[in-house]
């Protein structure tokens, strides 16, 4: 139990102080695809945990620093071209799906859900986390 009323900052709050957090520490973020690869559900299988542990070694060993990424057309974020150990079609989620033109659809629909589901804290987030969403 808590000693006392519980108070909360609105979300924007939390996502400007990561960003200020990861700005003064300099620090590296990385989202790993720990989960459902090469297609929707049903379509795809469960990303391979030898390959997960490649990717959070090269984290650890800080082999991916300075790796080759190209930009997520959709969301804007790093995408590897290269990890130790790890295939590198693997790294890019379209190539994994036997329909590019499909991954594409679902891309642009998470996008576009995720830009609604976000138009209720436009209004009080800064205006880098409102540029940091997808692009469509």
């Amino acid at each position: 139990m808590f000693g006392g009323p519980f108070l909360a900052w609105h979300p924007a709050k939390y996502a400007e102080l990561l960003a200020e957090k990861i700005r003064q520490h300099e620090s590296h973020v990385w989202l790993v695809n720990t989960g459902w690869s090469g297609g929707g559900y049903g379509a795809g299988e469960r990303m391979k945990l030898s390959v997960t542990r490649a990717i959070i070694d090269a984290i650890h060993g800080g082999q991916l620093v300075e790796a080759n990424v190209q930009a997520d057309p959709v969301f804007g974020f790093g995408v590897l071209q290269e990890c130790p150990h790890v295939a590198s079609e693997i790294l890019r989620p379209r190539d994994t799906w036997s329909d590019p033109n499909a991954y594409d659809e679902t891309a642009r629909r998470l996008g576009t859900l995720f830009q609604e589901n976000f138009q209720k804290y436009e209004d009080v987030a800064g205006e880098e986390v409102n540029a940091a969403g997808p692009q469509l």
